[in-house]
């Protein structure tokens, strides 16, 4: 949300000069897509990491606050648990080394937190799901202590109406009720940002859709949860169920759930901003003192408080970004499907795959979204989430195909052609596509390695709740090798 909320109490006054205000922020947002000035001189690209924090026993160290205040730097944040840390990078563009600058710079960054964490006897993990986190850990008490966490599971709740349930059936079958959002702290994510221009804003949202199911085949790594076994990627239906505010009926009647992949292709990215604002109701009805229209009218740039906050409760998996830089406002494309991990060279490689594709599918004269229809791109995804590198999903002209024989044949071509769009060195692009290659090759992923570990530990005796400390303990020294997981080894 990116917004500090101290107080939860809201009224039904509140809550209608709110949706007057979103309205009014809506109309202005129109007005400015007519005929206003964005920023989209250069595809700028950014990236937000979110990041596990354990103990010595490597299980959920509840020290984000110690930790956040001795680093003292703003683009750290407290995440919905006291066992997260978020990074935002800070943007820059991908051209030449770009991407190489970006994994040399998260390098030195991680190995300085990492060393504070040690002061307080933790240490920093990238990984979808911590495999030791319990639901005893998932609790109210361990939300991070920013006002605003307490407010939002307030809010969630009350418009439920009941206690959430998590209902995750994969290899086992998971079922718990639960007094609050907390399990949701358990999906730790890492996020894309690409600023585009109003114009070319639908093509690149879509484009991103359609290629969501290539990056959770070759990238998932959240395979457990609470101790179960589910999806490759169980963050897709955890981060679902667990911030859902529908009740059974609600479900059953088809309202849309605030974690939504969308319905349909757009042609505008206004498109998504009433969708907003026509489907959901506000969690957090607060308002500011601006008058949108009289800023844009006076010349000046509207903040679009309202709008934007309430953008920031519904969370789509690819989501549109509205924001101001240098007194200059922009256009993003947020994706938001991938998890954090294995490792700082995974996480660029997974960001030439996303950059790359996007880039490609986004400026071709036929575009996919024409011939693939939005429910099979949907369907895409769910599949991809579940079965990880094994997953097959429907491709115009192919049919149905496992992912990654396409990711062999014709989509990393495609990724190499997108980034040399962006100017990025063919050095860089080789390699960080190379290591999406060798996974496809191999069938290595995080979740896979995750997996076969475990398997191995209970192969050998161990129970789950061990092996899974044991996969953690060799997962954490592997990741700070920054060697691709492709090449770790399974005892």
């Amino acid at each position: 949300m990116g917004k500090d909320v101290s107080d939860g109490t809201f009224t039904s006054a509140d809550r209608m000069r709110y949706r007057q205000k979103v309205r009014r922020c809506l109309d202005t947002f129109a007005l400015m897509l007519d005929d206003f000035a964005f920023d989209a001189d250069a595809p700028t690209t950014g990236l937000e990491i979110e990041i596990n924090l354990v103990d010595g026993r490597h299980e959920p160290a509840m020290r984000n606050l110690g930790i956040l205040e001795d680093l003292a730097d703003p683009t750290f944040q407290p995440e919905l648990g006291q066992f997260n840390l978020e990074l935002n990078v800070p943007p820059q563009l991908i051209g030449g080394d770009g991407l190489a600058q970006y994994e040399k710079r998260l390098l030195e960054t991680l190995a300085r937190t990492d060393a504070k964490a040690a002061g307080h006897d933790a240490s920093l993990v990238l990984i979808g799901i911590l495999p030791t986190l319990t639901a005893e850990h998932a609790i109210l008490d361990n939300l991070s202590t920013n006002p605003r966490y307490r407010v939002l599971n307030e809010q969630i709740l009350n418009a439920r109406g009941e206690h959430i349930t998590l209902d995750i059936r994969g290899v086992d079958h998971l079922k718990i009720d639960t007094e609050s959002i907390a399990p949701e702290a358990a999906c730790t994510s890492l996020q894309f940002h690409l600023q585009v221009s109003p114009e070319k804003f639908a093509n690149y949202w879509n484009a991103a859709q359609s290629i969501v199911a290539f990056q959770l085949a070759a990238g998932a790594n959240s395979p457990y949860l609470f101790g179960h076994q589910l999806w490759h990627e169980t963050r897709i239906a955890l981060f679902k169920q667990a911030t859902d505010t529908r009740p059974d009926e609600l479900r059953a009647q088809g309202v849309r759930p605030r974690v939504w992949f969308g319905e349909r292709w757009i042609t505008s990215i206004f498109d998504l901003f009433e969708e907003n604002v026509r489907y959901f109701p506000p969690l957090l009805p607060i308002c500011d003192d601006e008058d949108p229209l009289e800023i844009l009218r006076s010349g000046g740039v509207p903040r679009l408080g309202e709008l934007r906050l309430h953008n920031g409760t519904i969370y789509r998996w690819n989501r549109p970004v509205y924001d101001i830089m240098n007194g200059r406002p922009h256009l993003r494309v947020e994706n938001r499907v991938m998890p954090a991990g294995p490792t700082i060279v995974d996480m660029m490689a997974n960001a030439a795959l996303y950059y790359g594709l996007v880039r490609y599918h986004a400026e071709q004269d036929r575009p996919i979204w024409t011939q693939l229809s939005f429910s099979a791109a949907e369907d895409n995804f769910h599949a991809a989430a579940r079965r990880g590198i094994a997953a097959p999903v429907f491709w115009p002209g192919v049919g149905e195909v496992r992912a990654t024989d396409l990711l062999l044949d014709v989509m990393l071509a495609n990724a190499a052609e997108g980034l040399d769009g962006f100017g990025v060195d063919a050095a860089v692009s080789n390699h960080l596509l190379g290591i999406i290659e060798q996974r496809c090759l191999s069938g290595r992923t995080g979740a896979t390695w995750q997996v076969d570990t475990v398997r191995a530990a209970e192969r050998r005796g161990s129970d789950r709740p061990e092996a899974l400390r044991h996969m953690l303990a060799q997962y954490a020294e592997l990741s700070r090798s920054n060697a691709p997981v492709h090449t770790w080894p399974v005892e």
